[in-house]
């Protein structure tokens, strides 16, 4: 059995097949979706969302819905109705977030695959912290429908799993137009290198290894996005006004602080940041034209300890992954080895929007370069 916190409901699955844990975010009919908040206790939908349908046609089989932050606004998964989240690999250290239920799903045993979200960072953050992968696709290319949005011009859904090869897998059942990319050895990529100086001292040295597996890389300054997040908080704010006037009371302290801070983004913060997005996008866009793929930390750090202030720590935890939603580009989180007491450091491979296949062939090569197999040992 897992341990207690990762899974808000347990199934029985209905057929044989690839274990499957579903971010309790989406839909699965007849089956409780709480979409990890106590309004939604005995909510159980009539209908399953796209991407699990998806998965399960293609013979996944769903073992349970994973617990996750309070409407997927969080990077810890600290969650006040669903007992906060587990790190199987890491006692005393948070999951990540908001998928943390997914990560922790995997690195238990108790899946072999498992379904996220990425809104801000939210399935490479836990990724990271349980020493798993987690892969975001471009913005669109796997549908969200029936799952209950964020922010959702900086949603994304994608696969999870404990190698790059399943995460590709799950790609064939969740973008089945997605043509593999034919990549012969790592040599075949240019890449840039980034923000390696901003990660902590083993964190950096495990993703510096990682990039010298690349023989065509180079230094790259990336910028990284300024007062975009009033977008995504004015969206967040719009999907909750309704609901969080009416029942504050329902939303944990946590949640509710940051709905709060949503609901007063202004139309002229909003309307700038949307002008301030579309300069990024054509930033980045010129940054990214002459490599094939980035390499940078998925996180400056290593899992933060339970228990901490998630809205301390919530700035340090997004400042890599976030930039990566804003231009909804694809990004594959790994791990890649040891880090700060042991945990492990992961690296980020990303490519400019739809180099999806791109990113996950050379994931696949850097994974067998990397050799990673043991799990770090926790504290």
């Amino acid at each position: 059995m897992p341990a207690p916190g990762i899974f808000i409901t347990e199934v029985e699955p209905a057929t044989a097949g690839t274990s499957l844990a579903v971010k309790d975010l989406f839909d699965t009919a007849g089956v409780r979706t709480t979409y990890g908040s106590a309004l939604f206790r005995d909510h159980v939908p009539d209908r399953t969302a796209e991407a699990v349908r998806r998965l399960e046609a293609a013979g996944y089989a769903t073992v349970g819905k994973a617990n996750l932050h309070e409407f997927a606004y969080g990077t810890t998964s600290q969650n006040p109705h669903y007992g906060d989240v587990p790190n199987p690999i890491a006692p005393g250290r948070v999951a990540g977030g908001s998928s943390g239920g997914s990560a922790a799903a995997l690195a238990a045993g108790a899946a072999t695959a498992a379904l996220g979200t990425d809104t801000g960072g939210s399935i490479r953050i836990p990724a990271a912290c349980c020493g798993v992968v987690g892969f975001k696709p471009t913005h669109g290319l796997v549908p969200t429908d029936g799952c209950f949005p964020l922010a959702p011009s900086f949603d994304h859904a994608g696969p999870m799993a404990r190698s790059v090869g399943e995460c590709a897998a799950m790609m064939a059942a969740l973008a089945p137009d997605l043509e593999p990319h034919e990549l012969g050895s790592l040599a075949d990529v240019e890449v840039g290198v980034a923000w390696i100086d901003l990660a902590d001292p083993l964190v950096a040295r495990r993703v510096s290894e990682a990039a010298r597996t690349f023989p065509g890389r180079r230094p790259l300054s990336l910028p990284r996005p300024r007062n975009v997040t009033a977008v995504f908080e004015r969206e967040v704010g719009d999907v909750h006004r309704t609901r969080f006037t009416e029942h504050r009371g329902g939303y944990g302290r946590n949640v509710a602080a940051k709905i709060e801070r949503s609901l007063a983004v202004s139309d002229a913060h909003f309307e700038a940041g949307v002008r301030e997005r579309a300069r990024y996008r054509e930033r980045m866009a010129a940054a990214l034209a002459g490599v094939d793929l980035v390499v940078a930390p998925t996180l400056r750090c290593v899992a933060p300890p339970a228990g901490i202030d998630e809205l301390r720590i919530r700035p340090t935890l997004t400042s890599l992954t976030f930039p990566f939603n804003a231009i909804g580009a694809p990004a594959l989180a790994m791990p890649c080895g040891p880090a700060e007491g042991g945990l492990p450091a992961s690296v980020q491979l990303i490519g400019p929007p739809g180099a999806d296949a791109l990113v996950l062939a050379a994931g696949a090569l850097l994974e067998r370069e990397l050799g990673h197999t043991a799990e770090p040992r926790a504290e």
